[in-house]
């Protein structure tokens, strides 16, 4: 990877003629199944960006009160663009389309209207769980006839794409808009890319450029991407089965359900134990395992590339420890 990033062919991407990102874009949106993609710095920045094609000033956005564009975001669709968002209660993937369609809200005086649905795939805080391929499907339905938007945090969509057996471009079928993520899980250093109609994404790229992602020779990164998405998808499913490997080691001590287990990330509830999340993610630091405080008593251990067999057996051996002390 690093050597395709210092041998990338260059350009000026905000002048849109950096080679190696308008080939990274075109891939990606042909892997969707869609016209076009845009590159952008961060997954944040790529949500917000399609958020604001699909959600004027003042309108409303319908998302799970656990999803990233609520909870890690940092007030970006209301701070920046003037989006009022109202959640479900729905827990991670688990979604009611019943009670989604009937939150929507009609354009007409006094209420806000409802102008997007927003769904996470795989789910951060859900614990890499899997919206079900019909799920999306009844949704898409719910879309169409109340005439709102749909967009996909596909941040974690390949670990989807390989647990389920979907095709990608299966995926892009059912949404308007995708943000996609090319360090999550797949190694690369940094980026994500907006996907959808070549209409949206050419205004994308002024919404980008208005945010401050407009970047210059920005092929270096792409090219790491491409490189993440030609090497490291189908491997994806070597993290998975060590996410379970893992969670079956550590479901003696009562803190993980492995049958909740389908991608690469392992939930800690640490509520029945004496320690909370950032002080067993300080314990296990000492010993050399970083794992990450979410909530106060969720922790979240990831398993990726860089996490070989040995990595696994000594963050089992670790955090099998810590845990067994403070139950």
């Amino acid at each position: 990877m690093r050597q395709a990033m210092a041998y990338a062919e260059v350009g000026d991407d905000v002048f849109g003629d950096d080679p190696t990102v308008n080939a990274l874009e075109a891939y990606v949106a042909g892997l969707f199944g869609h016209e076009a993609a845009l590159f952008a710095p961060s997954g944040s920045m790529a949500n917000q960006i399609a958020l604001q094609l699909h959600v004027p000033a003042g309108g409303e956005l319908l998302a799970g009160a656990d999803a990233h564009v609520v909870t890690y975001e940092l007030g970006a669709a209301a701070a920046l663009s003037g989006i009022s968002t109202r959640t479900w209660g729905s827990v991670g993937a688990d979604l009611d389309v019943d009670q989604i369609a009937a939150m929507i809200r009609p354009v007409g005086y006094p209420s806000v209207p409802t102008r997007a649905i927003a769904v996470e795939q795989t789910h951060n805080l859900g614990g890499g769980s899997i919206v079900p391929l019909s799920t999306l499907r009844a949704l898409r339905s719910v879309a169409d006839e109340a005439g709102v938007g749909l967009h996909c945090d596909g941040a974690r969509i390949w670990h989807a794409a390989v647990a389920d057996g979907v095709a990608l471009s299966e995926y892009g079928a059912l949404f308007d808009t995708l943000s996609v993520c090319l360090s999550k899980g797949l190694g690369a250093p940094v980026g994500s890319l907006i996907v959808g109609s070549r209409e949206r994404i050419a205004q994308a790229r002024v919404i980008r450029k208005r945010l401050g992602g407009g970047m210059r020779q920005v092929g270096i990164l792409a090219a790491a991407g491409r490189y993440a998405l030609e090497n490291h998808i189908d491997r994806l499913a070597e993290d998975h089965a060590r996410a379970l490997r893992l969670a079956e080691a550590l479901a003696p001590l009562g803190v993980v359900d492995p049958s909740r287990i389908r991608t690469n990330l392992v939930p800690l509830d640490l509520s029945k134990t004496s320690l909370d999340s950032p002080a067993l993610a300080g314990l296990a630091a000492q010993q050399g395992v970083l794992i990450a405080p979410m909530l106060p008593s969720i922790a979240r251990v990831v398993t990726h590339l860089d996490v070989d067999d040995s990595g696994l057996e000594q963050a089992i051996t670790v955090l099998g420890g810590l845990l067994a002390d403070a139950s």
